[in-house]
């Protein structure tokens, strides 16, 4: 994959989960900023980041629970550690951090 491949699904995908936690009704504080990185702030105070990683090639999750990077297995975007799909990752990581079950979609 090049890197304007990469950019544009990693792009796309951080546009989903945006307009997917902006649907889910929590109440965060969430900030687009540049270079494709997504920061949400919960009502605990606790923050989770979103991000593209260019040179790896993948999604980095920094969450109170720890660190996650996803890659692009050519359908979806799965852990590298356990294979979730990044979706169903962060409906789980969020609901644990925010205290309230959500369910995100892509």
């Amino acid at each position: 994959m090049t890197d304007s491949e990469f950019e544009a699904l990693a792009d796309t995908a951080l546009a989903h989960i945006e307009q997917a936690i902006d649907a889910s009704g929590l109440d965060v504080d969430l900030q687009s900023k540049e270079g494709g990185v997504l920061e949400i702030e919960f009502e605990n105070g606790t923050k989770m980041i979103i991000n593209r990683h260019g040179a790896a090639k993948e999604i980095w999750v920094a969450a109170k629970s720890g660190g996650f990077h996803f890659h692009w297995d050519g359908s979806a975007w799965r852990d590298t550690r356990d294979g979730s799909e990044l979706f169903a990752a962060l409906s789980r990581l969020v609901s644990a951090q925010g205290g309230q079950g959500v369910v995100l979609r892509g």
